[in-house]
């Protein structure tokens, strides 16, 4: 068994040689306009400050290259990702389930449940199913899911009609617009 050599990991941007223009705008470490400018000759610049010559901007006319310690602008530009990326919403989808012969105050529990998910702003994927003698009714299962979506019409909006598959029917809900979002906004 051969093994091959590992593929070298390849930047995101050319860098000194690499770069294949004739002519670049040149911008020095003190993001300060240098001009446009050889390739040989910037490289000789940031050869001077013991730097790299960094492409970034390769579709400009001609491109625009700067002067700096390319391992630092690489972990600058991954630290930016990292904090856009913390501070992205995350929207999860939790999932109640309701049977046909549920006592009315485990209905309000779940409802209640349901209240505090839709708050944090996730959305709920309800769902009613059918167990053991009950899947020889398959009515009752229509009027549970009838009774399920009158109650939530009230307190949710309803994204995807109810969609059944079998002895399970699921219902999509998230959030009503103009809930607490909109008080924020309009004070």
């Amino acid at each position: 068994m051969r093994f091959s050599k590992p593929i070298p990991k390849r930047n995101p941007h050319r860098i000194n040689e690499e770069i294949t223009a004739k002519e670049i705008r040149l911008i020095d470490e003190e993001k300060n306009q240098v001009g446009i400018l050889s390739v040989a000759q910037a490289m000789e610049i940031a050869r001077e400050k013991e730097l790299d010559l960094v492409e970034i901007s390769p579709e400009a006319k001609p491109p625009v290259c700067r002067i700096l310690d390319y391992g630092k602008y690489l972990y600058a530009l991954q630290k930016k990702a990292h904090e856009a990326q913390r501070h992205q919403r995350k929207i999860l989808v939790k999932e109640i389930k309701f049977t046909p012969v549920i006592g009315e105050h485990d209905v309000e529990v779940k409802l209640k449940k349901i209240r505090e998910f839709l708050a944090e702003g996730n959305k709920v994927k309800v769902t009613v199913w059918l167990r053991g003698r009950q899947k020889r009714k398959p009515e009752m299962l229509d009027q549970m899911v009838g009774r399920v979506m009158e109650i939530l019409k009230d307190m949710a909006e309803i994204e995807a009609p109810p969609k059944r598959e079998g002895f399970f029917c699921h219902i999509m809900i998230g959030a009503k617009k103009g809930g607490k979002d909109a008080k924020t906004k309009n004070p």
